[in-house]
């Protein structure tokens, strides 16, 4: 419904008012004698168009009974006494500054919209614009009088304009050429997204024995004569079957209609089933007169919400080419709000990321990138990154509601000790994490717990991407890793771990490209310790083994147990990522390594603290001096070089990593203090290997690679503007 004004009737009353009442109350003043009098005095002759102030909302029949425009009834009122007055414009004061692009409760992104033509007006408003009703703009539509839409509390403000018709169709199609949204610099085909909460499905399936003209014909009937309130339809011709959406409080009643209509049809079995969803569903509506022959805007918003791992129900597009619609969970309408408006660069694009080991020397490190990149990545990538939570080993912090940002600005140890702080819980955590309704929500997990690498497969499974510097997961039991890698493909979720070999060298990226491009990879070979590289390079008949480990561990090169390096325990994992990554099946027992320490040490318990456990190590360590001297005299006189290195044979599953002399023909024998070097032997490659070489020990590098992960992610999340 809604109210249908009497527009003569409504004129003539007008007119009547303002010749009779109007002119006793003082509003104005008839002057039959103004044009006789014209010349006499300009003072007398200056008439100020009077103020008139009304009442809206109430109305009354042709009868005379009083009544109400019902919703919204006091713009309809403003309207159409614009349209009977010859107004030139109508400006109805908001609580906001126009037409947003969206909710900005749900987009905290929206914007004002500098103007629209009334069609995208009535568009938006009819899939949930709580600023405008449909109703309202119809009388302004015949005379073209232009509605300003403005802010009450910022009278400042430019607000909207709504004016003018959209081209028919008819006008669009004339040239008959489509071209692809992207293609036009700068120009954006929506308008805005809007959504209508609380409905529900109701299907009618399976009734091709009667026919599809027939079924649409009664079940739209029904819905008619129950005064059932129809927002979308679908039809799927070759089953005959239908859905439409309604609002969820007349869910049970359009059921019961649609059933009694097709009672018999049940009871024979000619129609499978009738149901009704039982959850909250939503509509999601794009809106926009620049969609018509635009290829991919269909595509960019079905894409977007695919990538924030959200499940449509139901698609429908209006026959005008102006609006897509689709129903979605409505647990899910704010994180599909925000991933569409994103994905038409009508916000930037916002990772909200949680960084768990944040205190350690690389989370720490990657905050301090984070912050130095922060306005380049805005103006340059136009991403946006809010860190929603960091959690050390026991205390975290999260925004004081779900997606808002931290100042990681503000020192992070405070942070984590200050009262807002609260003891590490993963299971709340995670809850926050599930209930962030970003659609591009990122865990970097900078720890090495392999507690912590239980939670990716649930996450992932929750459509929550992972990076990961650590190789707990890559390289942890390989049913965990499988099972990581199955909800990484159900979900559509990213698990990025590039930096878990080499840091920020592109390792796995060159090892994906060379298979994924159908080179054969044969063999890999190199060292991917940044410890090893260093103790070997550095030590001498003046630099003793453990004073080579001293100077590693304090350019912060090893592990926070240097143990693990010198075990070869830290290189096997590494070994083990790649061999995955080459599609074996491999553990870490299934590597054959070299441990530079006996097991007296390896296995010893070091009490106090870190720098007094690192000092025992070292005053240990120093029994190795010897042996380990005499070995590197024995390399260097065959004019050889000690490496720690690696190598992994494709075609036998072999994979294996110990000390070795190599000779001036090897690619380790150049290997400089922390490089890591990959020689990638493939059936293209055959003169001589591709190898990726360069510094990969420390915080600063690694944190380096996260922040490449990060922007991975980042670019992927991103629609390209061009």
């Amino acid at each position: 419904g809604g109210v249908v004004p009497l527009w003569e009737e409504t004129e003539r009353r007008m007119q009547a008012w303002w010749e009779g009442e109007a002119v006793r109350e003082g509003v104005h003043v008839e002057d039959d004698n103004a044009d006789a009098d014209a010349n006499a005095n300009d003072a007398d002759a200056d008439h100020t168009a009077p103020i008139v102030i009304a009442t809206g909302f109430v109305a009354t029949s042709s009868e005379g009974v009083p009544t109400t425009l019902k919703r919204s009834g006091s713009d309809y009122s403003a309207t159409i006494f614009a349209k009977v007055t010859h107004a030139s414009r109508v400006t109805m004061w908001k609580n906001t500054d126009g037409v947003y692009t969206a909710d900005p409760r749900r987009v905290p992104e929206a914007f004002s919209i500098s103007s629209l033509k009334y069609d995208e007006a009535m568009e938006l408003a009819y899939f949930g614009a709580q600023v405008l009703h449909p109703l309202a703009m119809v009388p302004c539509i015949d005379s073209n009088i232009p509605v300003y839409v403005r802010n009450i509390f910022n009278p400042a403000f430019e607000g909207t304009v709504i004016q003018g018709r959209c081209a028919s169709l008819s006008e669009v199609n004339k040239d008959g050429k489509v071209v692809n949204w992207r293609s036009k610099r700068g120009v954006i085909p929506i308008k805005g997204i809007t959504s209508v909460d609380r409905v529900s499905l109701l299907t009618l399936e399976g009734a091709s024995v009667i026919g599809g003209a027939e079924v649409a014909e009664r079940f739209m009937g029904s819905m008619a004569d129950a005064g059932i309130n129809v927002l979308m339809v679908t039809q799927a011709s070759s089953e005959s079957s239908i859905t439409v959406v309604v609002p969820e409080d007349q869910g049970k009643k359009a059921l019961g209609a649609l059933r009694s209509t097709f009672e018999l049809e049940l009871s024979r079995s000619n129609v499978n089933a009738i149901s009704l969803t039982d959850t909250p569903m939503s509509i999601v509506a794009i809106v926009g007169e620049g969609m018509a022959m635009n290829s991919g805007v269909s595509a960019s918003f079905m894409s977007s919400l695919a990538k924030a791992n959200v499940n449509i129900r139901v698609i429908a597009q209006g026959s005008s080419e102006r609006q897509v619609a689709v129903v979605v969970a409505g647990e899910d309408t704010s994180r599909a709000l925000r991933a569409a408006h994103m994905a038409f660069t009508l916000s930037q694009t916002t990772c909200s990321v949680v960084i768990l080991g944040g205190t350690g020397k690389l989370g720490s490190a990657l905050i301090r990138q984070l912050n130095a990149q922060k306005e380049s990545l805005k103006k340059n990538l136009n991403l946006g990154v809010c860190v929603s939570a960091i959690a050390s080993r026991k205390k975290m912090i999260m925004g004081e509601s779900s997606g808002l940002c931290l100042s990681t600005s503000a020192d992070v140890d405070e942070m984590l000790t200050g009262e807002k702080a609260k003891d590490l819980d993963m299971e709340a955590l995670t809850a926050m994490l599930e209930a962030d309704v970003n659609p591009h929500r990122v865990v970097v997990d900078c720890t090495n717990d392999d507690g912590i690498a239980g939670f990716y497969e649930r996450w992932m499974s929750s459509g929550i991407n992972v990076i990961s510097p650590g190789r707990r997961a890559g390289a942890g039991p390989l049913s965990r890793y499988d099972a990581i890698r199955e909800a990484q493909r159900a979900n559509s979720a990213e698990w990025q771990y590039e930096s878990s070999v080499g840091a920020a060298l592109p390792i796995l990226t060159t090892l994906r490209d060379l298979l994924q491009t159908g080179d054969e990879v044969q063999r890999l070979r190199g060292c991917v310790s940044g410890t090893m590289a260093y103790v070997f390079r550095t030590m001498d008949e003046d630099t003793p083994f453990s004073e080579a480990v001293r100077q590693a561990m304090e350019k912060d090169f090893t592990e926070n147990d240097v143990r693990e390096d010198l075990s070869g325990y830290d290189a096997t994992r590494k070994i083990v990522v790649l061999a995955r990554e080459l599609g074996l099946n491999v553990s870490m027992e299934d590597v054959e390594v070299e441990s530079l320490l006996p097991d007296d040490i390896r296995n010893k318990e070091y009490e106090g603290d870190t720098e007094a456990m690192r000092a025992a190590v070292i005053e240990d360590l120093k029994a190795l001096d010897g042996p380990m001297l005499e070995r590197w005299r024995e390399a260097r006189r065959d004019d050889r070089e000690l490496r720690y290195k690696f190598v992994i044979d494709v075609a036998t599953g072999k994979c294996s990593c110990k000390l070795s002399a190599v000779d001036s023909k090897d690619t380790l024998y150049r290997l400089r203090n922390n490089e890591n070097l990959v020689a990638f032997e493939t059936t293209r490659y055959t003169t001589s290997p591709l190898i990726v070489k360069g510094a990969a020990a420390g915080p600063e590098l690694a944190a380096a690679g996260i922040f490449a992960d990060l922007l991975r992610l980042g670019r992927a999340f991103s629609t390209s503007q061009t």
